[in-house]
């Protein structure tokens, strides 16, 4: 299966930001807008981009599809994957209306099982992927609506009611550039739908540690906005396997 790189444009108050421990904050990269960032992405060789609401994903706005519909719009780009705060069928439905190819289901989610299986039966094939956010080695959301869910079980009942697949988040590892989760990957992996990765992914070297764990494809964030990473280069290592 191809390993797919997929550039993060985390998006606060219109403007590109970076997830803190305290929440969301703004950043100079690309003077802040995220069309420059996305236009600079797909010039390095990206397709696939994931943007992040951070208004809706920490419940201080409504979330706003228009930035997904302008991403979506750019010459060069196939897809747009929407994630932040997606806490329901409603707001997967706007957004992929807006443009979106696919959403990621928030784990703040995950404690509601009726509110995941409406949302599994309404989706069309590709249009989903739900967050397993973990610290600690448990599955706790980042923003609104917390949860606190023991990783295996909820795993579990994710397979058996038809999830089509997981992006695994290592929340201690965000915006760090330290390495992934590997075991974290592993663990998700096993659970036997395709599975994504993020979380302190900062070189070519921790991209190959992520697809030799079993994912698909990566989240990469931090790295790609202040240019640590290579992207035309790791586009390339991907392009050869």
């Amino acid at each position: 299966m191809p390993f797919t790189i997929v550039p993060a444009l985390d998006v606060t108050e219109g403007r590109l930001g970076i997830y803190t421990a305290e929440g969301s904050r703004p950043v100079d990269e690309y003077g802040g807008d995220p069309l420059t960032a996305a236009h600079a992405y797909v010039e390095a060789g990206a397709r696939l981009l994931h943007v992040v609401d951070m208004d809706r994903a920490f419940g201080s706005g409504p979330g706003d599809a228009g930035v997904v519909s302008a991403i979506a719009a750019i010459p060069g780009v196939i897809a747009v994957q929407a994630s932040g705060g997606i806490r329901t069928w409603d707001v997967a439905r706007t957004l992929l209306a807006a443009g979106a190819a696919r959403v990621v289901v928030s784990s703040a989610t995950l404690g509601d099982e009726p509110a995941v299986a409406q949302i599994i039966a309404s989706a069309r094939p590709g249009e989903l992927l739900f967050g397993i956010e973990t610290d600690g080695g448990r599955i706790r959301s980042r923003g609104a609506d917390a949860v606190d869910l023991e990783l295996a079980s909820t795993l579990g009942w994710l397979q058996a009611a038809g999830a089509p697949g997981f992006l695994a988040t290592a929340v201690g590892r965000v915006g760090t550039e330290t390495g992934p989760d590997v075991e974290l990957i592993r663990r998700v992996v096993r659970a036997g739908a395709p599975t994504w990765a993020a979380g302190g992914i900062g070189s070519l070297e921790h991209l190959v540690a992520v697809r030799e764990a079993g994912a698909v494809g990566a989240i990469v964030g931090r790295a790609a906005l202040d240019g640590t990473i290579d992207l035309p280069a790791a586009f390339a290592w991907a392009a050869q396997i």
